[in-house]
């Protein structure tokens, strides 16, 4: 397969699952161990990718960002509980990931550690759907500050690759007694600051990243980043649309599939 479509295809993966509850991550480090690339090699078009997702929140939610942001400039109660709300959610994750980055750093390369979590979050996500009845959306704004601060230690869990952020996040508002679409939209506004910061971090660890250095070239970054951006922009209104009536079960049968397929693989493959 030529590197042009490769890395079509993966901006495609990373846009279909950054926002679902599957992990985006994990499927990226399996693809890559399914057919042989070197995930050093593909470290920064990983991180350029990502952000091509965080864009396409951003374009989505657009009018929300703007009339919080013009919010806050006047000091309204409820863009003041929503940017204490993000903030809340994003902090934990922030400082955890900090201290512990490298040991993050060595679990990314391991696509046994994707595999299990894969299948313990979709027991989870099965799990919280049967037990949990399903409550009225008010909006992030509306949240308390516990609710909030909860959710962001829950996000500490997607460190662990194969555990999802959204699912982390999503599930950690469920549990909260988050409505459904509320919780798939906390956890898309986490994504923005979260998102930024971990590709921050690891830029200024690493600043052959930004300096050409990998084997996958710039057009391909490129190409990459652009797919993820529109297939993400698809999937964060379909998925809304979807779980507001549907529920998150569909994705815990498929992280348990596809984790089961993934162990199978690399221990008897």
């Amino acid at each position: 397969m030529s590197l042009t479509l490769t890395a079509i295809l993966l901006g495609i993966l990373e846009g279909l699952t950054e926002f679902l509850p599957v992990s985006s991550t994990g499927h990226l480090i399996l693809a890559q161990a399914f057919f042989g690339y070197d995930p050093a090699q593909w470290r920064q078009f990983n991180i350029v990718i990502q952000l091509g997702a965080i864009l396409a929140v951003v374009v989505t939610y657009w009018n929300t960002f703007w009339s919080m942001g013009m919010g806050l400039l006047r000091l309204e109660d409820e863009a003041l509980r929503f940017v204490r709300n993000i903030l809340l959610g994003f902090v934990p994750a922030a400082v955890i990931g900090l201290l512990a980055k490298d040991a993050i750093d060595l679990m990314l390369g391991t696509p046994l550690v994707v595999a299990v979590a894969l299948v313990i979050g979709g027991v989870a996500i099965l799990v919280l759907e049967r037990t949990i009845p399903a409550r009225e959306d008010v909006g992030v704004a509306a949240l308390s500050w516990k609710t909030a601060m909860a959710v962001g230690f829950a996000q500490c869990l997607a460190m662990i690759p194969g555990t999802s952020r959204s699912a982390a996040t999503i599930l950690g508002a469920l549990a909260m007694g988050v409505g459904r679409k509320t919780a798939a939209e906390f956890s898309f506004f986490l994504a923005v600051p979260t998102m930024l910061g971990a590709a921050t971090v690891k830029i200024l660890d690493e600043p052959a990243l930004l300096a050409g250095e990998a084997a996958v070239g710039w057009t391909e970054i490129g190409l990459g980043f652009v797919a993820a951006f529109l297939v993400a922009m698809v999937v964060i209104r379909a998925f809304v649309a979807y779980v507001s009536r549907h529920g998150f079960a569909p994705f815990g049968w498929y992280r348990i599939a596809l984790g089961l397929f993934a162990l199978g693989w690399f221990t008897l493959g």
